[in-house]
């Protein structure tokens, strides 16, 4: 008997030195002083509008300031009212907590002989009790022992946890242990807390304002800033004293959630929940008899409020994603999941959201044509701004394929796939010709048959037009209005396909390009990011590399510097850069040109650019913009991953210049980039020259049919 108690008072002292003096194996209390809780990483657009938040746990840091009165009033009515007393564990409700002691259940288990937990048994002790910083340090430092404690496997070493066990079982022994190391921890948070921030209120404000930001709120919201906002639409920050109920609901909450939140399926268990800490705010003074009958006899909140749809944005995310880790050193993707940095992107919204929807109308066109394609074909676009390469929109697929949302980690056909531009190539042949000199918009070029090699051993390959059709000699104009094939071969063949690949990469083209004629016919591949920046580049005559990252800001509010490299001005003679924009204007503006669709009176917006059509009809492509560094440049592609045939006559103008149309005709008629720059007087004066007059012929009328009336330029 006297030896059996001498080891009990052993075993007693033991444990309280070990809660109230052993201070070894502590956890690093730096990020929890730093309040380095993990939240919610955000990408905004360039007006600061939220594209997408990312997280791991989707929670708002609150500051003790910004938790409202009756919201604190709330959270100490049902969770710990002697919360500013205590010094991290409240000994006055012990009694109570010991009263819960499932008594019968440990009676049966010595009759039985202290036999293994069953299955499906419970915890002789009972949850609760525990105060605010208890509660605190569970889920903040012993989260790991937490989630293990319900195991019918003990955890805990030595013969003392052994021989415990067989008389409560492993089950009660876990969380006697993790009970035990709770309540050292919940002492020495308060001490060093206290030491920290000069006295027991200002560190138990800001022990609270943790707890308010770190507990788990249900529907994968953390934090009660972030759970007014999910199931009320309110900023936490906005609650007064009339928003008792709400206050009380998720105080409520904070308990169980899963049985709490306003979305479980027993509403009157919520409601009773939500009036019993209603009634335990009166009992600690904080609210009237009065006010506590009227927040009692409010309804419950129908569900989530912030149901908005989110901006389909996944490809911008995607390319923010890479190249965070590319340009921002000692920076990832997980930084972003923790909420270490908050990131600020090029895209506007505003304009996402037409490119969204002009490619969808533009898909949806083509489907009418061909019902089987209908969610299978496939499109991309990406807008830049022309002085920097910055990227407004990004949309690398469309919205829904294969019955399924886009994600941001989907495939990107703007910057991953590697496609034939097509007939788009020709510019950059043509202004590798202005560069070498010898060569004007007005230069004659052959438009006749020409045959190129098609590898050892096999006949060579002879060029045709679109129309089948030979011209003869015409203007370079002309060739590249028309965008005929025999004359860009010509071409090609005469300044030297290298010259048009030293050209391609002066343009931003980093996709190494195949050194065969077919490469001025737009044979060899490159993705639309490249594509649309070349084009970018003879706009304005910058060279700059597309980028989507405008700033990184960290958590303490300081600026991460990328490792990019500015814009500069391009290595091209302004000469021949001058004649390739005035080429790519009279594309458009020249009647035969092969977007003169964009030269109507419907489309009062100056932009030069060109159509692309790949072998087979496979790709239909348009890229364009509008003038010099204050314009945009706009590329779209359409076609199937399979790279299957979109079908005859399908092409650059049929499909991907309508979206191209839609999207700029929106984008400058809302003046989300500024006024349409225009063209130099000259350029446009030089186009206007070369347009062929056109003969009207008059009504039949008094013999005098057939005779020509008028000549007029268009």
């Amino acid at each position: 008997m006297v030896v059996g108690s001498a080891v009990a008072v052993l075993f007693a002292s033991s444990q309280l030195y070990h809660v109230y003096f052993n201070r070894q194996n502590l956890p690093d209390l730096g990020p929890f002083i730093r309040f380095e809780f993990s939240s919610i990483g955000r990408v905004y657009d360039t007006g600061g509008r939220p594209l997408i938040e990312l997280a791991r746990e989707y929670r708002e840091i609150t500051r003790y300031e910004d938790i409202p009165p009756i919201v604190r009033n709330a959270i100490l009515a049902a969770e710990d009212k002697r919360f500013f007393s205590h010094n991290g564990v409240d000994y006055y409700s012990l009694p109570r907590v010991i009263g819960r002691v499932r008594v019968g259940m440990l009676a049966g288990r010595l009759l039985r002989g202290g036999r293994h937990d069953e299955a499906n048994g419970g915890s002789l002790f009972p949850q609760g009790g525990s105060t605010i910083t208890q509660q605190l340090v569970r889920g903040h430092f012993l989260r790991g022992q937490t989630t293990q404690e319900n195991s019918y496997e003990l955890r805990s070493a030595g013969f003392l946890a052994g021989a415990l066990s067989s008389v409560v079982g492993a089950r009660s022994v876990n969380m006697l242990a993790r009970k035990r190391e709770e309540v050292r921890l919940s002492l020495w948070l308060e001490d060093e807390m206290q030491a920290r921030f000069g006295s027991k209120r200002r560190a138990k404000e800001e022990i609270l304002a943790r707890y308010a930001s770190f507990v788990y709120m249900g529907n994968g919201q953390y934090g009660f800033a972030r759970a007014a906002e999910y199931y009320f639409g309110r900023r936490l920050t906005t609650f007064t004293d009339n928003d008792a109920d709400k206050a009380a609901l998720l105080a409520g909450i904070a308990k169980s959630p899963r049985d709490y939140a306003p979305t479980a399926k027993d509403t009157a268990r919520v409601l009773r929940r939500r009036n019993q800490t209603l009634t335990l705010m009166e009992a600690n003074g904080f609210m009237s008899a009065a006010a506590t009958a009227q927040a009692k006899a409010r309804e419950l909140p129908i569900g989530p409020r912030n149901q908005t749809q989110p901006l389909q944005a996944s490809s911008v995310i995607e390319h923010v994603l890479e190249e965070l880790t590319a340009r921002h050193a000692n920076l990832g993707v997980e930084d972003l999941l923790q909420g270490r940095i908050q990131i600020h992107a090029t895209a506007d919204a505003r304009i996402q959201r037409i490119v969204n929807d002009a490619l969808e109308r533009g898909l949806q066109r083509y489907e009418q044509r061909h019902p089987k394609a209908r969610g299978m074909v496939q499109g991309s676009v990406v807008v830049l701004r022309n002085r920097d390469g910055g990227i407004l929109a990004e949309t690398g697929g469309r919205q829904v394929f294969n019955n399924r949302p886009a994600s941001y980690s989907d495939y990107n056909r703007v910057t991953r796939s590697l496609r034939q531009p097509g007939s788009t190539m020709k510019p950059i042949v043509y202004l590798a010709a202005f560069r070498a000199g010898g060569f004007t918009l007005e230069t004659l070029v052959p438009d006749e048959p020409i045959s190129v090699p098609d590898g050892i051993g096999r006949p060579p390959k002879w060029i045709a037009n679109y129309d089948g059709l030979f011209k003869g000699l015409i203007p370079i104009r002309q060739a590249l209005a028309e965008s005929r094939n025999a004359a860009a071969v010509w071409m090609s063949g005469q300044i030297g396909i290298d010259s048009v690949l030293r050209t391609s990469e002066s343009l931003g083209v980093r996709t190494p390009l195949g050194r065969y004629p077919a490469t001025a016919l737009g044979a060899s591949e490159m993705n639309l990011l490249e594509l649309a920046n070349a084009y970018r580049t003879m706009a304005s005559g910058i060279v700059a590399e597309p980028y989507v990252i405008r700033s990184v800001v960290g958590d303490g509010g300081e600026l991460k510097a990328p490792t990019r490299r500015g814009p500069r001005s391009a290595s091209i003679d302004p000469a021949a850069l001058s004649l390739i924009q005035e080429g790519l204007r009279g594309v458009v503006r020249l009647p035969t040109g092969t977007a003169h669709a964009l030269a109507s009176r419907g489309f009062p917006i100056a932009v030069m650019g060109k159509t692309g059509t790949t072998n087979g009809f496979r790709d239909a492509i348009f890229v364009g913009s509008t003038y010099g560094p204050e314009g945009i440049t706009a590329a779209v592609r359409i076609g199937f991953d399979d790279n299957r045939s979109l079908g005859a006559s399908e092409n650059g103008g049929r499909l991907a210049l309508p979206v191209f149309q839609e999207l700029m005709l929106a984008v400058y008629r809302a003046a989300l980039v500024g006024p349409v720059p225009p063209f130099p007087a000259r350029m446009e004066a030089s186009i206007t020259a070369a347009i062929p007059p056109v003969i009207v012929q008059p009504p039949m009328a008094g013999g005098l049919g057939g005779v020509p009336l008028a000549v007029v330029r268009r």
